[in-house]
């Protein structure tokens, strides 16, 4: 069963240092966690994901492994872990963003949501009950309760309406995980969400009907869904203040390097987000040097090294010159290289926090890091 320890917190902002403990191993706060929707992160080997990247945990979507390879091969594999070769801690995402992504395929009621699959247009019933039996047939250490992630904007209306309607669902998830048992011998905990959109009035109602569930972590939800980014950090730093310290925060879906650094600062202790891969895919490199777009002209005769601090064994490995031509060339080396790169740089960034945390030095480093990374080379 998954516990947490507080090692440290900042003397000068709400940023914090910790470690959860899992069935699966333990895991160093603040953490970035690779996301892994369809049981692989994508362009990378687990290999790479533990030796190069030195991710602790990744994630695995409930919406997209329900559909494909679906709850009974995952079954007979011995969950998810097995499945995909990887021994460390996994976190599921409900499947409510992804249900929100679809909305105009999918219907809400009390009972839950129907929606319309993108790989075959079959319909299908998501309840809170249904998730937790798919999560359980998963095997993820870490189980997320389903919620509905309102758009933004929405009315004060609406939002409240789906905050309570993600409230009544996230006790019938708990009432399930309380009624079933893990399917393979190891613990699962759950975390339920905090909505309320960007309407503060709200966001403090949810995040004090989650935090009196004294669950064994919580998350932030419906964040990173289009709203400036002074909103975002407004809502978290109202919920963070709420939610129960010696329990892990996750702030889901983000983001921007910058956003998790601003967001530690605001005390949160987990983050996922698909950019790093998803950008690097597409040439964008982040570095400790600064952003880059391999793809412009400029990088065809630079031979000096991805990035020279050598954060991962490619960084160093490979020129920004040759990585600019296998783009150029529409190679599937140019996506692997760029994907482990940016991954490690996600996570080199939080190790850094952290140990900037430890130090007691988080805000100087902060400052003086962030003009750094965020810069257009």
């Amino acid at each position: 069963m998954l516990t947490f320890q507080l090692q440290a917190t900042d003397p000068h902002s709400k940023a914090r240092a910790g470690c959860i403990t899992t069935d699966h191993g333990q895991i160093e706060t603040p953490i970035f966690m690779p996301v892994g929707t369809a049981g692989t992160v994508k362009a990378t080997h687990q290999y790479e994901l533990t030796d190069d990247i030195r991710a602790q945990i990744i994630l695995g979507n409930t919406y997209h492994l329900y559909l494909r390879p679906g709850t009974e091969i995952l079954k007979k594999a011995g969950g998810l872990h097995r499945f995909i070769g990887w021994q460390r801690p996994i976190l599921t995402d409900s499947g409510g963003y992804q249900v929100f992504s679809l909305a105009d395929s999918r219907k809400l009621t009390e009972e839950g949501a129907r929606f319309k699959s993108h790989i075959d247009g079959s319909y299908h019933l998501f309840t809170p009950e249904s998730v937790i039996d798919i999560q359980r047939a998963i095997g993820a250490d870490i189980i997320m309760a389903f919620d509905e992630c309102p758009p933004w904007p929405c009315d004060e209306r609406y939002a409240e309406e789906s905050m309570h309607l993600t409230h009544r669902w996230l006790d019938r998830c708990i009432a399930r995980m309380q009624t079933t048992e893990p399917l393979y011998g190891y613990g699962q905990s759950v975390f339920p969400i905090v909505q309320g959109s960007t309407i503060a009035r709200l966001r403090r109602e949810s995040a004090e009907y989650i935090a009196a569930k004294d669950m064994p972590g919580n998350a932030i939800g419906g964040l990173s869904v289009g709203e400036p980014p002074e909103l975002m950090y407004e809502m978290t730093d109202l919920v963070t203040d709420i939610l129960p310290a010696h329990k892990p925060r996750y702030l889901m879906g983000v983001g921007t390097p910058e956003n998790i650094l601003n967001a530690i600062a605001l005390g949160v202790d987990m983050f996922d987000c698909v950019m790093p891969t998803r950008n690097g895919r597409n040439g964008m490199l982040f570095t400790t040097e600064g952003i880059i777009n391999i793809k412009n002209r400029k990088w065809a005769e630079d031979f000096s090294p991805i990035d020279p601090a050598g954060i991962s064994r490619v960084d160093t490995l490979y020129t920004k010159a040759y990585l600019r031509h296998l783009f150029v060339a529409d190679e599937y080396l140019a996506r692997q290289i760029a994907s482990v790169h940016n991954l490690a740089f996600y996570l080199w960034l939080v190790r850094e926090a952290r140990s900037h945390i430890l130090a007691g030095t988080f805000p100087d480093w902060k400052r003086t890091i962030l003009p750094i990374i965020t810069r257009r080379l």
